[in-house]
């Protein structure tokens, strides 16, 4: 098995753990304080790559366009609350299910109208459209790597926001005890409005940063939220730590299988057999990994203390 394509893909994994952890980070946060499903949250992953798009075209610059999607995606995270979500919170899961579905159709119905059917594409800087030598063995996209720090950065941000602030205080109160806090004159609406809307941010700076890459396209959100359930679930619903660390390890067992797992498969199996059957295993590891962790630790990981 050759080194540099095991740390080529190795790097991918992590780099698809990183944007699992920006739509789950979010994800975790309402269901783990709001005890909401939201299957819309993946469109709000569309959405930022929209207007991350659409800015980049109009002002020419990437950055510029992510600094000014940010705070956008923010506020129709915000809106989303007030006109929607915050009707739903004492109806049940199978009502926020079917409610936030019918969000999705109508996001996608809207990015349809406003920028019609195709999906836009971003022109990255010259500067990092590159390559970089990984230790002489191989070479990796100068913007994948910076997908992985800056997700990095995010996730040591967000854990210092949650473990050394008030906010970060009163969310991982919310996410154990979210009766108590408001008892305790929390406005726990606020709170609610203002945890959604940054999870609608996070998510949608996902999407910004995949978008150079897939292009923004509709319906982009729904496939990875399924897989972003997977990692709060392993990781232990309303846990950052659990969401970070459950991200990489599913991002790597999925990429990792889908590069090596016919190699593996073709030790113990005819290649025929190995080719035809390694594709279907690998798409089911990440769910053999979750059903595993619900049998023995049906919390999670790493679920937040209750108190």
């Amino acid at each position: 098995m050759d080194g540099g394509l095991v740390l080529i893909q190795l790097l991918n994994g992590i780099q698809l753990g990183v944007l699992l952890f920006l739509v789950a980070a979010g994800l975790t946060l309402v269901f783990g304080i709001m005890d909401f499903v939201n299957l819309a949250h993946g469109a709000l992953y569309m959405v930022g790559a929209f207007f991350c798009a659409t800015l980049t075209l109009y002002f020419g610059s990437f950055l510029l366009a992510i600094a000014i999607a940010l705070p956008a995606t923010f506020l129709v995270g915000y809106l989303t609350e007030i006109l929607v979500v915050r009707h739903l919170y004492r109806r049940d899961h199978l009502d926020q299910v079917l409610a936030t579905f019918g969000l999705i159709l109508v996001f996608d119905t809207l990015v349809h109208m406003i920028w019609g059917p195709q999906g836009l594409s971003i022109n990255l800087p010259q500067a990092v459209t590159g390559r970089v030598d990984l230790f002489g063995i191989a070479e990796f996209p100068v913007y994948r790597l910076l997908i992985i720090i800056a997700g990095l950065l995010v996730a040591v941000g967000l854990f210092l926001v949650i473990t050394r602030t008030r906010v970060g205080m009163l969310v991982r109160a919310g996410a154990s005890n979210p009766s108590m806090i408001g008892a305790l004159g929390v406005n726990i609406r606020k709170l609610f409005r203002y945890v959604f809307a940054f999870g609608a941010m996070l998510a949608g700076f996902g999407g910004m940063i995949v978008a150079p890459i897939t292009q923004a396209r509709i319906g982009m959100g729904n496939d990875v939220l399924l897989i972003a359930f997977v990692v709060i679930i392993i990781g232990g619903i309303g846990s950052i730590r659990g969401a970070f660390i459950a991200a990489l390890v599913v991002g790597l067992i999925d990429t990792m299988g889908r590069a090596f797992l016919d190699d593996i498969m073709a030790a113990f199996l005819s290649s025929t057999a190995a080719e035809n059957a390694a594709p279907a295993l690998s798409a089911m590891l990440v769910y053999i990994l979750m059903a595993a962790i619900l049998y023995f630790r049906p919390q999670g990981l790493f679920p937040p203390k209750v108190r």
